[in-house]
């Protein structure tokens, strides 16, 4: 069986040519995830508290974040994952120095967020 690979170029999922920041749904890309694409230089910048009634995972690629899970904080450098469960407020900022981008994988093919800040 041939399948078909697809392929995505940034300009289909940014939201702001002059960062890497946007997202894929997963009904978009026939998957059972969602990818959101996250970077910032502005140290403490980050998304505001939130939940999902999914888990998300957390990939690092450059820099230094500070996530807080719950009660948890935890600091992040890049290569590190992070596995956040369903229902639970979180949020993450950059620590610098420098930029700070991430991939979050939302286990979800459409994107629920509930914004608590």
């Amino acid at each position: 069986m041939l399948v078909k690979t697809q392929h995505f170029t940034q300009s289909e999922w940014e939201r702001f040519p002059e960062t890497w920041r946007g997202s894929l749904t997963g009904e978009r890309m026939g998957t059972e995830i969602t990818l959101a694409f996250y970077e910032t230089d502005e140290i403490g910048k980050g998304p505001v508290l939130h939940t999902h009634p999914y888990p998300e995972t957390f990939i690092v690629l450059d820099g230094n974040g500070r996530y807080q899970v719950g009660d948890q904080m935890i600091d992040a450098v890049a290569g590190d994952v992070l596995i956040g469960p369903p229902d639970v407020p979180h949020k993450f900022w950059n620590l610098g120095p420098g930029r700070l981008r991430t991939v979050d994988v939302h286990h979800s093919p459409v994107w629920i967020q509930d914004d608590l800040e």
